[in-house]
């Protein structure tokens, strides 16, 4: 047991990222993602992951044996079930926005121990995961190539780069080319793990590499998307003006990777098995910080049926109960997701039922839609139509708001919770959701195939076979 714990404080966290990182936002050169009028938003936002382990009652969840709990190596469904936990309240701490500078970090950590147990590349593993686990670092995954023509695997592009690929092997290490996109909170962190993004066949050796490196790497260049950017005016939008994300396209530009920090090359075999392996974790993550989402919608639908007068119709009722039925579905997939969890038998190491996982990631995805629309038809069109922040703080318009946007309650309160919606449901914040829902951490489509996988028919087909009197 460690006396003390290790996390980091905020502060600690923010100075970490202020070095030579090479970030442009909007075409232009970031000196410093701390201090930038967007960039440092996303930045305030992930360092709420270092500040929720001192808020009071918490740390018994943040902390085990003096290191954050994120870096949990889990054994049983109990371990499982608690990492989940704390995704799920730190993303509620985070206003319904993933924090995600660790959890997708040590989803790879584990899935590289899994894949990497007996291989000449364990050593390397370990050795990076106690890195990260001692300096309670932040980190990104690069995974999803850019792919070019999605009809053609790695070697049949006619750019090899459209995968990341080794160019180069010198007797310390690699030089890798090529870039990763769609890559969460990359300006942000502290070290950048890379892995595989789908299995490999022979003659393909370049491109079935994984590794880590630094933020800071020479060649390594951070593209930043600027969907989130907007006004930030907190009454309009009370969670996306203080709550973002950023993704990158995350270029490399001839980077050179040590072979100390180098998990796994030229294994076309375990480059699939790697990419699948982190997806299982992964995927268990993404329902897990998307419970505080379903809650909110579930309780912006009464709010605005108390605000709106409309509380005791029966059609609200019905839409009430089915956003209650999906939020607690959802939660209890979730959950049984852990319960039935396996062990690695060669790492010793848990893993989340993955046919559970992908019911429950499938069902968020599918009924994500509906979901929202029941929340509109209960708010009405005041979601779009809504005054904005300057108008509220005027005092000549402002006793005008007040009188004719009273509802059943008064008009603040009824825009404050109308402005929520808004921002959740309507407005950019709402677009890049709705995206998420159906494609982060995978397609609809990937996740019915996950479960087509993992399901075994044999007893249902044996029973149905003994009904029909086939036996």
């Amino acid at each position: 047991m460690v006396a003390a714990h290790r996390l980091r404080t905020p502060e600690q966290y923010l100075e970490g990222l202020r070095d030579s990182r090479e970030v442009f936002y909007q075409g232009a050169k970031v000196e410093d993602v701390t201090t930038h009028p967007e960039l440092g938003i996303v930045s305030r936002h992930a360092a709420l992951d270092f500040a929720f382990s001192e808020q009071p009652g918490k740390e018994e969840l943040a902390v085990t044996d003096g290191y954050s709990t994120y870096f949990q190596l889990p054994r049983n469904a109990a371990d499982l079930r608690r990492r989940s936990s704390l995704i799920e309240q730190a993303t509620a701490f985070g206003k319904t926005l993933v924090l995600l500078i660790k959890e997708i970090g040590t989803d790879a950590l584990v899935a590289l121990h899994r894949v990497a147990h007996g291989t000449e590349y364990a050593d390397a593993v370990t050795s990076f995961y106690e890195h990260c686990r001692d300096g309670d670092l932040a980190l990104a995954v690069a995974q999803t190539d850019v792919k070019g023509d999605r009809s053609k695997g790695p070697s049949g592009q006619d750019d090899p780069d459209m995968y990341v690929r080794v160019v180069e092997r010198r007797d310390d290490g690699v030089v890798v080319r090529g870039a990763k996109v769609h890559t969460s909170y990359t300006p942000n962190v502290d070290e950048v793990i890379v892995l595989p993004t789908r299995a490999m066949q022979e003659g393909e050796e370049d491109w079935a590499i994984a590794f880590a490196v630094p933020t800071a790497t020479k060649g390594l260049k951070l593209l930043c998307s600027d969907y989130l950017a907007s006004d930030n005016d907190p009454w309009t939008r009370p969670i996306s003006s203080q709550h973002k994300m950023v993704e990158t396209l995350t270029v490399f530009d001839d980077v050179f990777v040590p072979s100390d920090r180098i998990f796994l090359d030229g294994d076309v075999r375990r480059a699939g098995e790697l990419a699948l392996t982190f997806v299982e974790h992964h995927r268990f993550t993404a329902v897990s910080y998307k419970l505080p989402l379903v809650d909110a919608l579930v309780g912006l639908a009464g709010l605005l049926a108390e605000a709106n007068g409309i509380g005791r119709a029966s059609h609200v009722r019905d839409k009430l109960v089915a956003l209650i039925g999906y939020a607690e579905t959802v939660r209890g997939l979730t959950h049984l997701a852990a319960d039935r969890c396996r062990i690695d038998e060669a790492s010793g190491l848990a893993y989340p039922d993955p046919m559970t996982t992908n019911l429950a990631k499938w069902t968020f995805a599918r009924d994500y839609h509906d979901a929202v629309e029941r929340v509109i038809d209960i708010a009405g069109g005041l979601l779009v139509t809504g005054p904005g922040g300057a108008d509220w703080r005027s005092d000549e318009l402002r006793p005008y708001l007040e009188k004719y946007f009273a509802g059943a309650t008064p008009a603040d309160e009824r825009l404050a919770v109308m402005n929520v919606a808004s921002d959740l449901l309507a407005r950019e914040y709402a677009g890049y959701q709705s995206v998420l829902a159906v494609h982060a951490e995978g397609s609809l489509e990937a996740e019915k195939m996950m479960i087509y996988r993992s399901y075994d028919p044999s007893a249902a087909l044996a029973y149905a076979r003994e009904l029909a009197g086939l036996d």
